[in-house]
């Protein structure tokens, strides 16, 4: 008789031990917008959602709603909790750090009235950094717009955002996010999320603040798959 083959996978080859530790079963998701990094996780994660404005909380709430939403101070909150969570989630605010609104708003406008003001770089990024490095016992990502001036923490660039954790994440390959001339409803389509029918202002900033849908799901993937790096 012909003896059976059988494929081992290497998620299969490991340990029972190993296996848990890899589970990603909670996910605390900072700075959570309207959850465009969460499109396409589905249910099979249990997400705490911590945002600072309520009524982008509101409609995170409305467009997840077996996510818990927390209405708090993200920096503050991850200080507090940062060991009770499989996977924390971090996408500190960009502006400050924006290639965009530094190379196209300032530099490009020098001589204009139009030109945007200068900015202190939100070093709150590097405080959350450190303290994950240094003191997070579970797996970690934080994520950001590649800024304008060399980062302060080396990060990996990653499908058009700089990246830090501590599990590997691999390159995938992406289309354009649509930013530059992207409209409302361009951006809904790119993200995956249709705020048509909330009375909420400043959409399309809040449609440019989301991550990629496939690009959220490789991370938590990443996650999923990948050991803590150093051990």
């Amino acid at each position: 008789a012909t003896p059976e083959i059988y494929t081992l996978s290497l998620h299969d080859a490991l340990p029972i031990c190993a296996r848990i530790w890899l589970m990603i079963r909670k996910v605390a998701n900072y700075y959570a917008g309207v959850g465009g990094n969460r499109v396409l996780w589905g249910d099979e994660v249990h997400v705490t959602a911590i945002e600072y404005d309520e009524e982008i909380a509101a409609v995170y709430a409305a467009l997840w709603p077996n996510d818990e939403v927390v209405v708090a101070d993200a920096h503050q909150h991850m200080l507090e909790h940062l060991n009770e969570f499989d996977l924390i989630w971090s996408s500190p605010p960009c502006q400050s750090h924006s290639q965009i609104r530094y190379n196209l708003g300032y530099v490009a406008n020098r001589q204009s009235q139009s030109k945007v003001k200068p900015l202190y770089p939100d070093l709150r990024l590097y405080e959350e950094i450190l303290l994950l490095q240094h003191y997070c016992e579970s797996k970690w990502v934080v994520e950001n717009t590649i800024p304008y001036y060399q980062p302060l923490i080396a990060g990996k660039k990653v499908a058009g955002h700089i990246w830090w954790s501590n599990f590997e994440i691999s390159p995938i390959q992406t289309v354009n996010r649509g930013h530059r001339n992207g409209t409302i409803t361009s951006l809904q389509q790119r993200k995956g999320i249709d705020l048509s029918k909330f009375k909420i202002g400043n959409k399309r900033q809040i449609l440019r603040n989301c991550v990629e849908p496939e690009v959220g799901l490789h991370v938590l993937e990443c996650a999923k798959n990948n050991p803590i790096l150093g051990k």
